[in-house]
């Protein structure tokens, strides 16, 4: 009986933590991590939640019209420890930051920032971001 629970047990714990592992996306899932594109455009939102922080950008289409792009990056754990606060993001609230993402493989207006510069000159970097700090 008790090896009969052992192997129930094991074999239910495999099955959940192989769901939990699926649930999780990789980048390259739902962001092409081929194609870096640079934008500066207006900070309209900032959301600081785990697992990721989302971020509405403001920018101006070719026509002149406003489209709001949809963003996450990592979470406010990873900003922290390098010395970005919440307070960094909302202090940018309405004013103009550039951003290095992936852009959704869908062609919505959605992107994963891996660089964030604020209008006072701070560079935040996300954990798919990080290998670039120091560069231009």
């Amino acid at each position: 009986m008790r090896k009969t629970f052992s192997i129930f047990a094991l074999g239910a714990m495999l099955l959940c933590g192989s769901a939990v592992l699926s649930a999780h996306h990789g980048m390259a899932a739902i962001f092409d991590v081929n194609d870096k594109i640079t934008m500066t455009g207006t900070l309209v939102k900032v959301n600081w939640v785990n697992p990721h922080i989302g971020l509405g950008i403001e920018e101006k289409d070719a026509s002149g019209k406003t489209v709001t792009w949809t963003m996450e990056t990592s979470p406010p754990g990873w900003y922290t420890k390098d010395g970005i606060a919440k307070t960094d993001f909302e202090a940018a609230l309405g004013k103009p930051v550039t951003v290095i993402f992936l852009k959704a493989l869908d062609g919505s207006k959605c992107g994963y920032v891996e660089r964030i510069t604020f209008p006072n000159g701070v560079v935040g970097y996300s954990m798919n971001g990080i290998k670039d700090k120091g560069r231009k």
